[in-house]
């Protein structure tokens, strides 16, 4: 089996302490990660980590039913770039003298698909998305007008076949349903239960 790069995606409950469990599993088995990610995912209370690495596939299953041990982890799924669609995000600052005097502005924008986020007297910055390979061009093209400072944000992915993890929520209540909710007949009644 040969190494490829993959997608990790992982629904999570919001907890304290669950990035470095994750970021130990990955440490243990020596695979580096290339990227990570975590946000809100179109459920409110549960967190979404996005995580790329190279490893084989093999690899990679075993480590999704890792991570799915976890207990504060609901779902771990992993994906090849075919399955996903993906962006990632990156900022350039560059001298204002520089860029106005050397270069085309709009014709840079224009071919990059970039913007201009900040414009000062000392300094520009622009913001483009794209994959890696788009956001490196446009690095290689600004370098030489004295590029002061440039960062690139960790892959935001969605899984092109996935229909939302709130319909996998769904399936799992239909197959599991939990039980009848009993009230607590002394939740109103505090002062005189717990009057010491």
């Amino acid at each position: 089996m040969f190494k490829q790069e993959f997608t990790i995606t992982i629904y999570t409950e919001n907890t304290i302490g669950l990035l470095n469990r994750i970021a130990i599993i990955f440490s243990r088995r020596k695979i580096n990660i290339e990227s990570m990610n975590s946000s809100p995912s179109e459920i409110d209370g549960i967190h979404r980590f996005t995580i790329v690495i190279n490893e084989t596939e093999e690899v990679v299953r075993k480590l999704a039913r890792q991570i799915e041990k976890q207990v504060e982890v609901l779902k771990a799924y992993y994906n090849s770039g075919d399955e996903i669609v993906w962006q990632e995000l990156a900022l350039y600052k560059v001298p204002t003298d520089e860029i106005a005097e050397k270069v085309k502005v709009e014709r840079l924008l224009r071919e990059f698909g970039a913007r201009a986020v900040v414009i000062r007297k000392d300094y520009t910055v622009f913001e483009t998305t794209g994959h890696r390979e788009e956001t490196e061009k446009l690095l290689k093209v600004l370098e030489p007008y004295g590029l002061i400072e440039f960062v690139r944000s960790a892959r935001v992915a969605i899984i092109k076949d996935s229909h939302g993890f709130h319909e996998k929520l769904k399936e799992f209540e239909a197959l599991n349903p939990s039980g009848e909710l009993v009230t607590n007949e002394y939740l109103n009644q505090q002062e005189e239960v717990f009057d010491v």
